[in-house]
């Protein structure tokens, strides 16, 4: 069985300094920014998921150890290792692990703590989760004080869109109208725009009630495929908001 140490190491022989550096700056790493403190070894995510399929059997406990690294790509590994591990557990329709991995990932969630981890984990854990379940959970963490558990309930939506399923994605999104981080804000318009790639009528609706509230990247990622003239005229309705 391999160990947390072997996921390390593996990584480690992959790495590059200068960039390590590059990621520091894009991922906003630096005092008072949303990634502060955060480290890298200089890895693409393709690297990842190739060392991420080296050590799929990895058991939680060292899943855990990972997600206590103060690098983000350890983090990030040990992540896809659970998202691999969610998808064959579901392939085997095995509800108890799909539940253990669902409950551990929400535990665990202040580790789940850059954009991109968000991103890549929580439709398929959380949102595939809760796919024909009580979704009270997302509810909570829209409300919550921490960025990554807002963004992890309005990014889980993805896999409700992706079932034509779009009622809480719209709610969501309609919460998180005076969030005021950057990063709520392209996470709710990208929600949106994916909802609206499924039913454009439903979005509109939503943008004709909310685009005069909405924070102006919100709106710009909602209707980005719009065709110009409509884009312009929702672009006029919430032109008061920054």
């Amino acid at each position: 069985m391999t160990t947390a140490a072997a996921v390390k190491r593996d990584l480690a022989r992959l790495a590059d300094k200068e960039k390590a550096t590059l990621l520091a700056r894009f991922f906003k790493t630096g005092k008072g920014e949303y990634g502060e403190g955060d480290r890298f070894l200089g890895l693409a995510v393709p690297q990842q998921r190739s060392v991420a399929k080296l050590h799929a059997d990895l058991p939680l406990a060292g899943i855990r150890e990972l997600l206590r690294s103060p690098y983000h790509e350890h983090r990030l590994t040990a992540l896809l290792i659970l998202v691999d591990r969610y998808g064959r557990a579901a392939k085997r329709k095995d509800d108890a692990e799909e539940r253990k991995i669902y409950d551990f990932y929400l535990v665990n969630a202040a580790r789940v703590d850059n954009w991109d981890l968000v991103d890549l984990t929580a439709p398929n854990i959380v949102g595939r989760f809760l796919l024909g379940k009580e979704r009270d959970v997302l509810y909570r963490l829209v409300r919550s004080r921490d960025l990554w558990e807002r963004r992890i309930a309005i990014v889980a939506t993805l896999a409700f869109i992706r079932e034509r399923d779009l009622t809480d994605t719209f709610r969501l999104s309609g919460l998180l109208l005076g969030d005021r981080h950057d990063l709520i804000h392209k996470a709710t318009g990208w929600m949106l725009r994916e909802a609206g790639k499924r039913d454009q009528a439903a979005l509109e609706r939503f943008l004709t009630k909310h685009a005069a509230r909405m924070p102006r990247t919100a709106l710009r990622y909602a209707i980005e495929r719009f065709p110009e003239r409509k884009r312009q005229r929702y672009l006029v309705r919430g032109k008061k908001r920054t």
